[in-house]
């Protein structure tokens, strides 16, 4: 994998300080002095990193006081492009594999027509089940076009937020969608993953999600029991 630029390298090591709560809500970033010493770059490319994380809005700019963080996200985020992880925190959500990553054939996603070059490149396809304070709570299946994503079917997705793997690894951003809602009840698959009775009302989600790499879509399909859980966030 190609090494990411030096200004990604600034931006993921402070998306994640943030994330994690090395910096809280309200709290002064370092200096860019002192991010250029501390990364060894100049300080044109800490400001590049810092606009980013502004960008995204991690942070804000004060005149006298520096980069000063916003936070993250609260609630379950799975209406939201940010993604579930990011929105409830690595800590408080377990991903785990149903299906590993593997290579198939497609011709739609999910009742989303795919384009000709996603159809040509093949698919990736893999189910996850996340899990929420012990309490399964989303069935996630995922399809992207094996357009340019070198061993993707090599790495582990466990705990991990495929948003920021994506972002991390191969530098593709999520930048909105389109997404479709139904109301259905559990059959017996969505019983045996999401620890459900017969008939237990669930949302299911279909999404097609536009990224920053041009022709690439990430097409999901997510099973939802959030009896007692809220969904938020805008999409």
């Amino acid at each position: 994998m190609i090494e990411l630029p030096k200004y990604r390298q600034v931006y993921e090591f402070l998306r994640k300080q943030i994330i994690d709560g090395v910096y809280l809500a309200g709290e002064a970033l370092p200096s860019e002095n002192a991010l250029s010493g501390a990364h060894s770059i100049t300080r044109p490319t800490v400001r590049k990193a810092l606009d980013l994380l502004i960008s995204d809005g991690f942070i804000v700019k004060h005149q006298g006081k520096g980069s000063i963080v916003k936070g993250t996200p609260k609630g379950i985020g799975i209406l939201s492009i940010i993604g579930t992880t990011s929105a409830v925190g690595q800590s408080n959500i377990l991903t785990h594999i149903i299906l590993k990553p593997e290579r198939r054939q497609w011709t739609e996603a999910f009742n989303f027509p795919v384009s000709e070059a996603e159809q040509r490149a093949g698919c990736i396809y893999f189910e996850r089940l996340r899990v929420l304070e012990g309490t399964p709570v989303f069935l996630d299946i995922t399809m992207l076009p094996d357009i340019k994503l070198p061993h993707l079917t090599s790495y582990s997705l466990e705990n991990r937020s495929l948003f920021n793997f994506l972002r991390a690894k191969y530098q593709i951003e999520v930048t909105g969608g389109t997404q479709q809602l139904f109301a259905i009840r559990a059959d017996k698959r969505l019983q045996k993953h999401l620890q459900v009775k017969a008939g237990y009302p669930v949302l299911q989600l279909n999404r097609k999600i536009e990224t920053t790499r041009a022709g690439f879509h990430i097409y999901s399909q997510v099973f939802c029991a959030t009896q007692a859980y809220g969904l938020t966030g805008t999409f």
